[in-house]
């Protein structure tokens, strides 16, 4: 689940270099649907997604999709995450005019959101390094911030505002490395 740049990704790296997966190929899916429904057609050996954060709670996308597939669980496992502001270089504070991120980002961000940005508007998008992505390639106005991983703004090009803008310095996510059920 995420885009090149997510944590998704970040987890997915971990787990292959923990479990010391040979000749693994990452698929960025997206949506926990589309990695659900990827593993029960088999067109993906293990899917690999968040399912709550510390301080976002539950990742309800993900119970959704759970909810609509069959799978089994490989393994439960989670990550430290860190939250960052990030913009198009030459952006500043001021200038920003809309953030935009994940629900969970913004769940996890929340109070420092409250506190920096008052009265901005704040949407939600599908996911954090595709919003930076998409800022990046001028789908989204150049003066919009995004809430994603230090990789993510370095991947697409982008300045760090904020560093570690999380509102709780632990901030961790749970991660299901999911498979196709074998009953």
């Amino acid at each position: 689940m995420g885009a090149e740049g997510s944590f998704s990704e970040e987890a997915a790296l971990k787990y292959i270099a923990k479990r010391d997966v040979k000749d693994a190929e990452i698929i960025y899916l997206v949506k926990a649907e589309l990695v659900l429904t990827a593993i029960e057609d088999g067109s993906i050996d293990l899917g690999i997604f968040p399912i709550e954060n510390s301080n976002g709670g539950i990742v309800i996308e993900a119970v959704y999709a759970m909810a609509k597939h069959r799978f089994q669980v490989r393994e439960l496992f989670e990550i430290d995450v860190h939250q960052n502001l990030i913009a198009m270089k030459g952006v500043s504070l001021g200038d920003i005019t809309e953030i935009t991120s994940h629900d969970q980002a913004l769940k996890q961000s929340r109070m420092y959101l409250k506190r920096t940005f008052p009265h901005m508007p704040i949407t939600e998008y599908e996911d954090t390094a595709k919003a930076a992505k998409d800022l990046s390639f001028g789908i989204l106005p150049p003066t919009t911030a995004v809430i994603a991983s230090k990789r993510a703004a370095e991947l697409y090009g982008l300045d760090i505002l904020g560093e570690s803008v999380q509102d709780l310095k632990f901030n961790y996510t749970s991660f299901v490395v999911a498979e196709k059920r074998t009953d």
